[in-house]
């Protein structure tokens, strides 16, 4: 179902069960999955895949050229999963690099007006509130919420089940499972309720509450507790907070 007042490039892969509405702009090498809603004045360009059952609602655009003053119009794409929901005013912008990608998960929910910068990558479950604002090359884990007006650095990672306070500044990595807000931003306890929702046991999330303390209510700094973390974890979100903490990263953490 194509409304005749959509533009739609002949080389576009639209699936059967897509519906492109009014307005709706489609570039040359832009895939949509089956199911998938572009309700009306959509822009999709650039090498963009769309997957399944997603909604896309007016005056979003997604694959656009990146910002970054380093794109020279290399292939590279955009790629979007399934059952994610992009609301009004949203842009994905493709990323910068050949054959790089701009990734964002299945089951996503993205909010009025959020930006999402070249060579991001959004995992499942995500939840953005509007106009939160990622910056090149950020990492957001699965089952992580955003909150509404916050800005991240470039390169900045949060943890999966992490929780970014509204209109906070980010300028370093959020670990899985915390809660971080404020400007500057600071570690502000766990992400409590995301965690009964995500049914973690109650040993789950006993150690990652002692692993936050250790991290932020001790004395010690990160390289100490990150050798105390070796020597008393034994949940599975232990050692993925441990391993999120010695990880490369180009920002550190919050502290």
């Amino acid at each position: 179902m194509i409304h005749p007042t959509a533009i739609v490039h002949p080389n576009a892969n639209i699936a059967r069960g897509a519906e492109i509405g009014p307005y709706c702009i489609l570039g040359e090498n832009v895939s949509i999955g089956t199911g998938t809603v572009l309700q009306a004045h959509v822009v999709v360009n650039g090498w963009t895949e769309i997957g399944e059952d997603c909604q896309i609602y007016p005056f979003a655009t997604i694959g656009s050229s990146s910002q970054d003053r380093k794109y020279t119009g290399e292939r590279a794409y955009t790629k979007i999963g399934n059952r994610t929901t992009i609301r009004e005013y949203v842009s994905i912008q493709r990323a910068t690099g050949e054959e790089q990608v701009t990734h964002v998960g299945d089951d996503v929910l993205l909010l009025a007006y959020v930006h999402i910068a070249h060579n991001c990558v959004i995992g499942n479950g995500v939840t953005m509130s509007n106009l939160a604002q990622l910056a090149g090359h950020c990492e957001i884990g699965e089952n992580a919420t955003i909150g509404g007006m916050a800005g991240l650095h470039q390169f900045v990672r949060v943890g999966r089940y992490a929780m970014v306070g509204g209109a906070s500044k980010i300028l370093k990595d959020c670990p899985p499972f915390c809660l971080i807000e404020g400007s500057p931003a600071k570690p502000a306890g766990l992400n409590s309720v995301g965690l009964r929702r995500g049914g973690f046991s109650l040993e789950e999330r006993n150690e990652i509450k002692e692993c936050y303390k250790i991290l932020y209510s001790s004395k010690l700094n990160v390289s100490q507790a990150l050798e105390r973390l070796e020597e008393e974890v034994k949940t599975s979100c232990g050692h993925e907070m441990l391993a999120f903490l010695k990880a490369d990263s180009h920002r550190g953490i919050t502290k």
